[in-house]
């Protein structure tokens, strides 16, 4: 069984991953974003080193999901991943256009086909208010000026793709008013209704969740 967690900068994918990851018996496959040399430089400056931050990133994942979730998968364990080949894409929207954007898109078709498809992609939402004050709270020194309007497109992308049709079946969930982390009856919540959408047991009936 292979999920993967999805959702913009700062909703909370590892977290989720890390903490259900005993409750699925499942290894985890964290975004390795920290090697990635043009990140700092990114945030200071989209729109020179886009280009380079989405091909180093666009490589970095293709080479660690070929390597390791075959690996697991084959030898007959689940697998919790913090992000989808997909987002690169999805980023690349955003920061990439003309030419250069043409380029990526070619290179990404071409990976993409050797890529393992996840069971579940569990999408958490949250607005980008909500987005921003996590982001400042975790405090990433490269993240201490995050644009605003950049979380806000980086939201939209990511609304419209996961409202049409999706190369992998999806689980939306929104997270704004919810705190997964310190709260367990929110992280209990969370993990009823992907058992419940992967026909897992146990899972019980959902219930409103009590503000």
């Amino acid at each position: 069984m292979y999920i993967a967690i999805e959702g913009v900068i700062g909703v909370g994918k590892t977290s989720l991953a890390r903490l259900l990851q005993a409750n699925f018996d499942a290894e985890l496959l964290l975004e390795v974003f920290e090697e990635n040399p043009f990140l700092s430089d990114f945030y200071a400056d989209r729109d020179r080193y886009a280009f380079q931050t989405q091909i180093f990133f666009l490589l970095s994942r293709y080479h660690q999901q070929r390597r390791s979730v075959p690996a697991v998968l084959q030898g007959g364990g689940n697998l919790l991943a913090d992000y989808t080949f997909a987002k690169d894409a999805l980023f690349a929207e955003i920061n990439l256009s003309g030419d250069e954007l043409e380029m990526y898109y070619r290179v990404h078709e071409a990976l993409a086909e050797k890529i393992v498809t996840p069971d579940l992609v569990v999408y958490l939402r949250a607005t980008p208010e909500v987005l921003m004050k996590r982001i400042a709270l975790r405090d990433r020194p490269y993240e201490r000026n995050m644009d605003r309007n950049y979380i806000h497109a980086l939201h939209e992308t990511y609304e419209r793709f996961f409202s049409g049709e999706t190369p992998f079946p999806a689980l939306t969930i929104d997270t704004s008013q919810m705190d997964f982390v310190h709260v367990p009856e929110h992280l209990a919540w969370i993990e009823n209704r992907i058992r419940e959408r992967l026909g897992l047991a146990p899972f019980q009936p959902p219930l409103p969740l009590s503000e």
